[in-house]
């Protein structure tokens, strides 16, 4: 006798073993067996009922079942690994219709075609290109971006380094992003040994919720550009962490009530927008 989930599919661990699923160091692989903790993240991003789901790293499809199991109207899971394909084939074919399965590397991939809005996305992202992605779904050509929240799983450091204040060792580029035009929270913590295998370090799922438009006006390029410089040599004061920008920077953020010998980690958001506007 099969023993079943509570979603009528096989236990991951069978499903691994029936496909001999190791995880791979290279790909970033850590997988998430427990079913009640892939449940619990699905449930994070709200009630999917009315939304298109992007998946990035499936894997052998745990958060892909506890996604459509939550009522996802359809989820989308972009898989590099082709070991995990015929696994997610079998969860395809279990919820008719609402599984896309899409192979290949998510850096080069464009799911559009296959989503229809409004769409989240949730996902335990591969440890490799999880803040590439993040930094790319903060930093669209138009705002507002195609997504309505990400509810994203990182390594714990860097989950802190989206949702950090002014004054901290973490705040830096990812908090300005995140922080400008959406809002971000740690909604979930999860330890090493949740993961097969075990990875060295805590995760945590972050949940970023997009606002209508930006809290300060700004210019993206000319904002993504300074905040770079300045936290490029964040120990230093800013006079000379941006002198580079000009040799009138001492006089550009007097101009806007920043001191020159202030360091990158003590500016607001509202601060770095409006010295960028000194640019424009």
């Amino acid at each position: 006798m099969i023993n079943l989930s509570a979603d009528g599919l096989p236990p991951l661990r069978d499903i691994i073993a029936k496909h001999d699923l190791r995880a791979q160091k290279s790909l970033g692989q850590n997988f998430l067996l427990d079913l009640n903790l892939t449940g619990k993240i699905a449930r994070q991003a709200g009630d999917l009922s009315a939304y298109d789901v992007l998946e990035i790293g499936p894997g052998p499809g745990g958060l892909t079942r506890a996604l459509l199991h939550e009522g996802a109207r359809h989820v989308v899971a972009i898989e590099r690994d082709e070991r995990c394909l015929p696994a997610l084939v079998e969860i395809a074919e279990h919820y008719e219709g609402r599984l896309t399965v899409l192979s290949g590397d998510a850096l080069a991939l464009n799911p559009m075609e296959h989503l229809k809005g409004p769409i989240r996305v949730v996902a335990n992202l591969p440890y490799n290109v999880g803040t590439e992605l993040l930094v790319r779904w903060l930093t669209p050509d138009a705002w507002p971006p195609f997504w309505d929240s990400l509810t994203l799983m990182f390594q714990r450091e860097v989950a802190q380094r989206i949702v950090a204040k002014p004054g901290s060792k973490a705040y830096g580029r990812l908090s300005i992003l995140a922080g400008w035009r959406a809002d971000a929270k740690i909604v979930m913590d999860l330890p090493p040994q949740a993961f097969t295998p075990a990875p060295k370090v805590s995760s945590a799922v972050v949940h970023i919720t997009r606002c209508a438009k930006p809290k300060f006006e700004c210019n993206p390029k000319t904002l993504e550009r300074v905040v770079a410089t300045a936290f490029g040599q964040r120990r230093k004061m800013l006079r000379a962490s941006l002198k580079s920008l000009g040799p009138d920077i001492e006089d550009r953020l007097l101009s806007v009530g920043i001191e020159p010998t202030e360091r990158a980690e003590q500016l607001t958001i509202q601060q770095f927008c409006a010295l960028s506007n000194t640019f424009d």
